[in-house]
């Protein structure tokens, strides 16, 4: 192909991609039993012979686009996926014409300026210590292992043993400290640290899903690596990290273990002060802290963060020098983070922290709780169980099976089975996720809640505003009342 003809698929790209963002929002959150069907048009022998390069995004846009999930709207509120600033769209296709190797300053000058830039507007941003290194991974799975590999080797190697040379074979052991509702992820990661998912030592959590730092173990004599929350998947719920940092100062010996925050999502509450002061108290105090770009900061996928206070143990754990790519006195990225070659997503960051500004980050997070907090008092006032206290942008909802009817039995209540002839709690609630994500116009999924299903809201995206609450809230009470009718008829 000619120059010329490269430039064309390009345009038929970008125009595809438009028309997608604009048309995302009038789209139901979920695609229709038939735009899944259409998948199908995939369906086919690898050619002998290469096809027009137009004609494979056509087809691409034609079969794939109607079936996707309406996540960059502002309508979806399954998982915490937020939509894409059209800032951060931009600088992704942006980024990707460009295809830097974030790497090394050597890859890629602009993606080394721009990842110092962004880390000194995102600690000022956070109020994370100045000192503190910042590195880009594919997510908060990644970020979290990225930290918790840095605290293994300080810890080991305060206690006289280099992992990284001598492996974790014989390695003295240091005991790790969860909470009961910890992310999945946060175990996961430790798994792949090599410190085991079940070789912990799991602290109870209060009915929001919070730590009980009462509960923290008082027979624990070395070093110890503490992995508490900021924003419990559910609840969104934060840890008390004051009475955690100072259980873990009180302990014996000059540096008695490490503070690991999992912060997927929470960890933006603290760019506005109003949550910050209410939510946070003492969430500085930690070692290190994990997050995402692409949840509620509305980056593309995949955008991760991992902050660690003391640079030196990521440097440690993670160098990757040879004879062609040597460790020199900037910050490398690859050799302070699991990956080596990796997607310059700093660019992204920083268009949407540029563009938002302080005031505008702020404002993103106050907009999406207070529309969580809308939708949940609405659903209350229609006769819904809210589960949780609604602090941040997590709304927990059961359907149980009121005697009166559904409308006007609202308020927070306790998780119970209904008796009698009338359907369960846990049927209803189960109806009702099937009712939401067959109607299609939001979307939302089920949980698991003190063994008993519930559905969650998470609001992230930054395009949901009050009429978009409203609208979830109608949705979701049309919805309940004919799960309730359909269930009671079929008990009939």
């Amino acid at each position: 192909m000619d120059r010329e003809d490269d430039l064309d698929v390009l345009r038929a790209a970008a125009a595809m991609a438009i028309d997608y963002a604009a048309t995302v929002d009038s789209r139901p959150a979920a695609p229709s039993p038939e735009a899944v069907a259409g998948l199908a048009a995939f369906d086919e022998p690898l050619p002998e012979a290469g096809l027009p390069a137009q004609a494979t995004l056509r087809l691409l846009h034609d079969a794939g686009s109607p079936a996707t999930m309406a996540s960059a709207g502002g309508r979806y509120f399954g998982f915490v996926i937020g939509a894409t600033l059209p800032a951060a769209l931009g600088a992704s296709w942006l980024t990707d014409a460009w295809d830097q190797n974030a790497a090394l300053p050597a890859m890629s000058p602009v993606a080394a300026r721009l990842h110092d830039v962004t880390r000194g507007w995102l600690l000022d941003l956070l109020g994370l210590p100045a000192g503190c290194a910042v590195t880009y991974v594919t997510g908060a799975t990644m970020a979290n292992a990225a930290c918790l590999a840095a605290a293994r080797d300080e810890l080991l190697t305060r206690l006289g043993w280099d992992s990284q040379a001598d492996g974790l074979f014989g390695a003295p052991a240091f005991d790790v400290v969860i909470g009961e509702g910890a992310h999945s992820t946060v175990r996961k990661s430790l798994g792949l640290v090599g410190l085991g998912r079940s070789r912990v030592h799991v602290v109870p959590a209060d009915d929001q899903g919070r730590m009980r730092a009462d509960a923290l173990p008082d027979d624990l004599t070395g070093p110890v690596l503490v992995c508490a929350q900021a924003g419990e998947v559910n609840t969104g719920a934060f840890d008390p990290f004051d009475e955690i940092a100072d259980w873990l100062a009180r302990r014996p010996g000059p540096a008695p273990g490490w503070l690991h925050v999992d912060g997927a999502f929470g960890l933006w509450a603290l760019a506005d002060p109003t949550r910050r002061d209410r939510l946070a108290a003492g969430l500085t105090r930690a070692d290190s802290w994990a997050t995402d770009g692409h949840k509620w900061l509305n980056v593309t996928y995949d955008c991760g963060l991992a902050f660690v206070r003391d640079p030196a143990p990521l440097r440690r754990t993670f160098t990757a020098a040879a004879g062609y790519t040597p460790a020199g006195d900037t910050f490398d990225a690859m050799h302070h983070t699991p990956q080596s070659s990796q997607r310059a997503r700093q660019i992204e960051v920083w268009a949407a922290l540029r563009t938002l500004g302080r005031a505008g980050v702020a404002d993103l997070v106050a907009r999406a709780c207070d529309a969580a907090a809308e939708i949940a008092s609405r659903l209350a006032d229609g006769g819904l169980t809210v589960v949780n206290d609604v602090v941040l942008n997590q709304v927990l909802v059961r359907l149980e099976a009121p005697s009166a009817g559904l409308a006007g039995t609202g308020g927070r209540r306790n998780l119970e089975a209904s008796g009698g002839d009338e359907p369960s709690g846990e049927a209803l609630t189960r109806a009702l996720i099937a009712e939401i994500q067959a109607d299609g116009r939001i979307w939302c999924g089920p949980t698991l809640w003190h063994g008993q299903t519930a559905m969650r809201l998470s609001v992230s995206s930054w395009k949901t505003d009050s009429d978009d609450a409203a609208f979830a809230a109608d949705v979701i009470l049309t919805c309940a009342a004919r799960a309730q009718a359909r269930l009671t008829s079929a008990i009939d």
